[in-house]
């Protein structure tokens, strides 16, 4: 099944996201086991993390280095905290 479309990212601290998806789900993703090597390892500073934006037509987010996760991954493995379902 394809995850819904995302609509809005937000930031929080400690290394998690507030994703909202189309459907009126609100789901909570934690990257901190994503964030390992050198380039990953970019997450932790709070700062950049920050920079954290959602691609074109919601298909997933983005760091400023290009820095992503999938999207499945983001929807699968993240935690509801709101639904209208």
């Amino acid at each position: 099944m394809l995850q819904p479309r995302l609509i809005d990212v937000t930031p929080l601290t400690p290394m998690k996201l507030r994703l909202h998806y189309e459907t009126g789900e609100v789901r909570v993703f934690d990257v901190s086991p994503y964030a390992t090597g050198s380039w990953f390892g970019e997450l932790k500073d709070e700062a950049y993390f920050k920079t954290v934006h959602l691609l074109p037509d919601g298909v997933g987010i983005e760091w400023a280095n290009g820095q992503d996760i999938a999207p499945h991954e983001l929807y699968d493995y993240s935690t509801v905290v709101h639904s209208f379902k």
